[in-house]
């Protein structure tokens, strides 16, 4: 046999089974432990339509919290059919004086897209650096993954945008929170952020932090 044929045959049994391995979709079977790689997926004698259609994004979420915001995520764990797929998107409100904190998605990186009011954005780099913009309605802004970034309310009325993700999963630590919303000893929060005792505890007390 010459050796273009077993090359040729070689490439088509290459073909058949990596064909073969592709799955269209792996809804998310949250019966099963989220691993790094995702979900389980769920058989797909019992995958309808639903594990990919959401109406939750349609409504308002409830910003009558101290940070005067709400998020309403639909990702893997909302939205089944995004397990796998490595996007994922996310409401945001923000009533007047409304904020998001500091934080991060150690996970993906985010789109923003302004639809409604406006909005003071930005994050910080590895190297310090500070890249600030006031968005309006049809602006968009990217925030690279894993680094801090926030969102304010810039205006006298709530503000509305819709966040996309590059990832089914993309996580979220709120840098407040980790610092003054657990039991982190309050001496070794002192010593990490050079602030004193006083302010320490009163973050914690609104926080409802410990320790």
């Amino acid at each position: 046999m010459k050796m273009t044929h077993i090359f040729f045959i070689i490439c088509t049994l290459f073909i058949i089974s990596t064909h073969a391995a592709v799955q269209d979709f792996c809804v998310a079977d949250l019966k099963a432990p989220e691993s790094p790689a995702g979900y389980a997926c769920k058989p797909e004698t019992i995958v309808t339509v639903d594990d990919f259609v959401s109406t939750s994004l349609r409504f308002s979420g409830n910003t009558s919290n101290i940070i005067k915001a709400a998020v309403s995520p639909a990702f893997a764990a909302q939205l089944l059919g995004l397990n796998g797929l490595g996007l994922s998107i996310a409401r945001l409100d923000l009533a007047p004086g409304g904020v998001v904190p500091m934080h991060t998605h150690p996970g993906g990186s985010e789109l923003l897209l302004v639809i409604q009011g406006t909005i003071t954005a930005g994050f910080i780099s590895s190297a310090n650096s500070v890249y600030v913009k006031t968005l309006k309605k049809g602006d968009l802004m990217v925030f690279p993954q894993g680094l801090l970034h926030f969102q304010v309310n810039a205006g006298g009325v709530t503000a509305v945008a819709f966040a996309s993700f590059s990832s089914a999963s993309p996580g979220l630590q709120i840098l407040d929170f980790a610092l003054f919303a657990n039991n982190l000893p309050s001496k070794l929060v002192e010593t990490t952020t050079f602030l004193d005792d006083a302010t320490v505890k009163a973050l914690k007390g609104v926080l409802g932090g410990t320790g």
